[in-house]
């Protein structure tokens, strides 16, 4: 199982009026998990995009468990636990030093400038 950790500091705007990271966010933290990830690996989505094909999210499944807080330094891995023809499974976990706060498994799929489903790149599965 590929994996990759990196570290993100919550900022201000990211917070409800409670100071607590709001949920939305979330889903912007997996997104710069999985940019970095394929950055990593010496990937690019503006290459796949140039190429005519888009990754597009499918679907989520997002367990919160304790929320952050402004100016947390939190740390975010994700793994890609499945790869198919048709589809990435990423999944992600984001700790406060030990503690877990949030966990998902987010389905990726992609698809040409029609919208039409696509196979799954090798670039990509690389």
């Amino acid at each position: 199982m590929k994996q990759q950790t990196i570290q993100l500091r919550v900022r201000y705007d990211e917070c409800d009026p409670m100071g607590f990271v709001h949920h939305s966010n979330y889903l912007r933290y997996f997104e710069i998990g999985r940019t970095e990830f394929l950055r990593s690996a010496g990937g690019r989505y503006r290459d796949v995009e140039e190429a005519g094909l888009f990754v597009v999210v499918a679907r989520v499944d997002c367990r919160y468990k304790s929320p952050a807080r402004y100016d947390d330094q939190i740390e975010l891995t994700t793994r890609i636990v499945n790869v198919t023809a048709a589809k990435i499974v990423h999944e992600y976990e984001i700790k406060r030093g030990d503690q877990v706060l949030v966990q998902a498994t987010v389905t990726l799929a992609v698809i040409d400038r029609q919208g039409r489903l696509q196979r799954v790149p090798e670039s990509l599965i690389q």
